[in-house]
């Protein structure tokens, strides 16, 4: 089965600090759903405040990262499923459960093998 990453940015959540409590409490409710449904791979937050590494061939650490990423943080989610549409359907839960949007992406062949 194909895996999928839905994601969003930081900034599209959008939620008042009295909220979090719930907007958490629901994610992790479909997170359990996932799950519970064996369709969960892995998920989780960039931390934010640890910066970025790129480490080269050689296995040398250099502080930063590609210019095209510098922004890659927010929420992200792998889930193994069979069809686009069920991909649509649990980023809806999860567009509903974090209050904004989700973007959904295939990996490519070979993808968890």
């Amino acid at each position: 089965m194909p895996m999928y990453l839905i994601s969003f940015p930081s900034a599209a959540m959008v939620v008042a600090d009295d909220e979090l409590p719930a907007v958490s409490a629901a994610a992790h409710a479909v997170v359990d759903e996932a799950r519970s449904a064996g369709v969960w791979v892995f998920g989780g937050g960039i931390d934010e405040s640890v910066p970025p590494v790129r480490v080269d061939a050689d296995g040398v650490a250099v502080a930063g990262t590609y210019e095209q990423t510098r922004n890659l943080e927010g929420g992200y989610a792998v889930l193994d499923l069979p069809t686009v549409e069920d991909a649509y359907a649990w980023a809806a839960k999860l567009a509903a459960a974090c209050r904004c949007a989700q973007e959904v992406r295939v990996f490519g062949d070979g993808a968890g093998t």
